[in-house]
């Protein structure tokens, strides 16, 4: 099998490999409840990324960022957070990176909610500076995955929650030795559909999940990692067809 992470390549195998599009995966190290792993939402883009990049050509994954912007989520322990600005830099920077040694084309796979508005401003800023620079954002895969799915797939809340339905449901299928679903509990906020409340996480629930873990199954998470990548493998090959460029009808 191909290799597909970029710390597993050289100075040889990189060149020979002819890559173009590298994958970023940005997660977290964070409390998702006494049954999931801190660093379950890297775990989750990383393993994405790997999935999606095996079938793709010239493409590579870096290895996973595992501390994002996860101050809202301090109430349990335990938390290795960076500030929003300091998300910003290191996501820009990696950018830089990736352009100076000639890839052109990356995909961010963001894993955590806290980086969602850093990834925004630093991709936008980014774009903006070098307007030929092929870039796209999976910002938030558990909603991109629900909207793809049958709408009869998850049993609580959408699958919804950090920690919950969907996400546990994933890391089954993606860490099951790391899961211990005997201490599973979440809890379901009522939140409003329209506007955002900007909260805590302890505001939302007194574990250190929301949603219904109980209803996680590995088959649901297969179910995820499946539709996700078939759509980002399509969507790749499409940016790739039309210069990762919106087509504009004339």
């Amino acid at each position: 099998m191909k290799t597909v992470r970029l710390e597993e390549l050289n100075q040889h195998s990189f060149k020979e490999a002819k890559i173009d599009k590298l994958i970023l995966p940005v997660g977290s190290c964070e409390s998702h409840g006494e049954h999931l792993p801190y660093g379950c939402d890297s775990f989750v883009c990383h393993q994405i990324g790997i999935d999606l990049a095996e079938r793709l050509e010239n493409t590579v994954v870096a290895p996973p960022q595992f501390f994002g912007m996860s101050q809202h989520y301090r109430h349990k322990p335990m938390c290795l957070s960076l500030s929003s600005d300091t998300v910003i830099r290191v996501v820009r920077e990696l950018l830089d990176s990736a352009k100076f040694w000639g890839i052109n084309k990356v995909l961010i796979v963001n894993g955590h909610d806290g980086n969602i508005a850093p990834i925004e401003i630093a991709a936008r800023d980014f774009k903006v500076a070098n307007p030929d620079f092929g870039l796209a954002v999976l910002d938030a895969w558990w909603v991109t995955a629900g909207n793809l799915l049958p709408k009869d797939t998850f049993e609580v809340w959408d699958g919804l929650g950090h920690g919950g339905e969907g996400e546990t449901s994933i890391g089954l299928s993606i860490f099951p030795d790391l899961c211990d679903m005997s201490r599973a509990k979440g809890e379901i906020p009522e939140m409003d559909n329209n506007v955002k409340l900007i909260w805590n996480f302890e505001e939302l629930t007194q574990f250190g999940a929301s949603g219904d873990p109980t209803k996680a199954t590995a088959a649901k998470g297969d179910a995820m990692r499946s539709v996700l990548v078939d759509y980002l493998v399509d969507f790749v090959n499409r940016m790739d067809e039309q210069s990762w460029k919106y087509v504009v009808p004339r």
